[in-house]
């Protein structure tokens, strides 16, 4: 057998078959024109798929809200043009045998007014807050919060149309959904603030109107952090007891698996236990789980100080998670920067030839090669 036969072994979950447990993670590459997937987008997805990834998580596409964009050239999730843009995409990374989901991203308070192309619009946030302590964003109405309920059902929805093999919503690293779960961040005292369970009823409420829009077969993914791009060390769920509390409400309104993200995916998640965030989630609730964070590289995208400057990642071994892979602490591999410089990273890692690996370096974000 060889060390790597667990992570090419074959995966199921509801109607999503992937032949491998690889899964490309999601990136920003803002390069979308007009906030369309381009030509260079459908080869660059294409590519990945060519070169051996199971599962194909898009960059952050957002859904149908005045202020779900926090950066330009980013790619929406609405309109014909753009919704025929994505088709495409899928297009082509199932002619090459892979399968897609796309993320769907609501930036929340990371956006700065006037950024275009909806310019003159405020970041929306549960209580105003980017950070904790300083109001300086919109603060959510019950109809503010119903009509993004609404646009990320309609993007699961078109997800399915256009036969996207899956859904993930974004509720992690600080954006809009994290928001309202960061008690940081959300101060309401409404049915939407509160204790951890009230944090979440927004994303049950958007997790559940996904649902009824798809059906019970089309898997939900939901890709959560404890940290934040405002602060590395928040955690929303600081003990085994409160991450239970945290996730089963999620769990009850149809999320399928949960993409755990962590900066560096060896990092314990508690004292006393190696297991990593997904290695918890997947102990505590018996579901599917993605694993994530400087997988395949040495250093971390974003870098405190001491750490380095993360310009720049050398090809690092994998052996660390081939053995958490094998003892069932998670189900799937995220894959993020490895795979920018090294589009047929699966194939690469089975053939056991990683010292051909290409280090990664910020240049290559600026392309879409």
């Amino acid at each position: 057998m060889s060390a790597t036969d667990s992570l090419f072994a074959s995966f199921a979950l509801k109607s999503l078959h992937t032949d491998n447990r690889i899964v490309m993670a999601p990136m920003t590459r803002g390069m979308s024109p007009d906030n369309k997937p381009t030509d260079a987008s459908v080869d660059y997805y294409r590519r990945r798929a060519a070169g051996g990834v199971g599962l194909i998580i898009t960059e952050g596409t957002c859904p149908n809200h005045i202020a779900a964009s926090g950066y330009e050239n980013v790619p929406y999730f609405h309109g014909d043009d753009r919704l025929a843009g994505w088709k495409k995409v899928v297009e082509a990374v199932h002619a090459e045998g892979g399968k897609i989901a796309p993320q769907l991203w609501h930036c929340g308070g990371m956006r700065k007014r006037g950024t275009l192309p909806e310019g003159d619009v405020d970041g929306y946030t549960p209580s105003g807050m980017n950070v904790p302590g300083k109001v300086a964003r919109h603060i959510m109405t019950q109809q503010d919060i119903d009509d993004v309920v609404r646009s990320f059902a309609e993007g699961a929805r078109d997800a399915q149309k256009l036969g996207f093999d899956a859904v993930e919503i974004h509720g992690a690293h600080g954006y809009l959904l994290d928001q309202f779960f960061w008690e940081g961040t959300n101060q309401r005292t409404d049915q939407y603030g509160g204790s951890m369970q009230a944090r979440g009823r927004f994303i049950v409420e958007i997790i559940e109107a996904c649902r009824a829009e798809v059906g019970p077969d089309f898997p939900i993914l939901l890709r959560w952090s404890q940290w934040k791009q405002q602060d590395f060390a928040a955690r929303l769920a600081p003990t085994p007891q409160l991450l239970e509390a945290f996730l089963q409400p999620l769990i009850e309104a149809g999320v399928d698996a949960f993409h755990c993200s962590q900066r560096r995916f060896w990092e314990p998640e508690f004292d006393g236990s190696d297991l990593n965030l997904a290695g918890w989630v997947k102990k505590i609730t018996g579901m599917p789980t993605i694993t994530v964070g400087s997988i395949s590289l040495d250093q971390d995208f974003i870098s405190q100080p001491a750490e380095g400057d993360g310009a720049s990642s050398e090809p690092a071994s994998i052996d660390r998670l081939l053995e958490m892979l094998d003892r069932g602490d998670f189900d799937l591999v995220a894959v993020g920067r490895a795979l920018i410089a090294n589009p047929d990273w699966p194939q690469v890692v089975r053939s056991g030839e990683t010292s051909g690996l290409n280090a990664f370096s910020k240049e290559l974000l600026a392309t879409l090669d």
